[in-house]
Formats: C-alpha cells, sequence, structure tokens
C-alpha cells in the first residue's frame, strides 16, 4: 500500500490520524509516517484497513465469492479455506488461500497479487476514486 492509498482509506473511513491510530491499534506517529511515506506500511495494517473498507456500505456486497470471481474447480475449493470458512468475499485477507492466482509465500507479494483480482475489485475501485478526488 503506497501512502497516497492509506490516506485515501483514512478519508473513506472518516477518521482524523488518532482515530485512524486506535482503529489500527498503532501509535499516531505511525500513522503519521506511513502518510508522509516516512516508513512503509505493514501488510497485517494494509489488510486491515481493507478489511474496514470491505465493511463499508454497498462494498460488501458488490464482491463475489472469490471462487465464483476466478471459476475454481471443485478439488481447489475443498482444500482452500476460503471455501471451507466461507469467506471468498474475504479471500484476500486469508493465508493459504489456494487461488492459482495468488499463490505465494510472501505475504506482500499475495496482497499484492489480490489488489489485481477481479474479486478485490470493488475496493480496489473505492480507493481509486477516492485518490483522483485528491
Amino acid at each position: 500500500m503506497e501512502k497516497r492509498e492509506f490516506v485515501a482509506a483514512r478519508r473513506i473511513l472518516g477518521k482524523t490520524q488518532k482515530e485512524m491510530a486506535q482503529l489500527l491499534g498503532t501509535s499516531l506517529k505511525a500513522v503519521s509516517s506511513y502518510e508522509q511515506g516516512w516508513r512503509s506500511i505493514p501488510v497485517h495494517i494494509e489488510r486491515q484497513i481493507y478489511f474496514f473498507l470491505s465493511r463499508m456500505a454497498g462494498v460488501n456486497e458488490a464482491l463475489h465469492p472469490c471462487w465464483e470471481v476466478n471459476r475454481c474447480a471443485d478439488k481447489v475449493r475443498e482444500g482452500c479455506p476460503a471455501w471451507q470458512f466461507n469467506v471468498g468475499r474475504l479471500c484476500w485477507f486469508i493465508n493459504g488461500t489456494f487461488c492459482e492466482k495468488c499463490l505465494s509465500n510472501s505475504p506482500r507479494n499475495k496482497i499484492e497479487m489480490c489488489k489485481n483480482c477481479e474479486a478485490f475489485r470493488p475496493i480496489a475501485k473505492m480507493l481509486n476514486e477516492e485518490m483522483m478526488k485528491g
């Protein structure tokens, strides 16, 4: 996540830097550093932000289960945690998903691949629209 995306997400969530720090369980200094680009945004913070954005009105309804979007075979579905726990709208949040598009041994690589997946599109669209505003 880039600093512009972080700021856009904070604006969408309607939070001040202090409120965002409390929401993410981090310090105000960390949030300020993320927004200034002085610190890279850890994957666990990025995933938390996407989770909160996914819960926004209208976004959850626009998300579709990953196994439908990616037309996963039954055999792949059965072994995938997203299918097992019925969280296909949050597949990008779950470690160990079996999607061939996002198999990775690195959490950073996985989230980057997920951000380009159709199953993540409504969240990416919301962020992009907010970044275009300013």
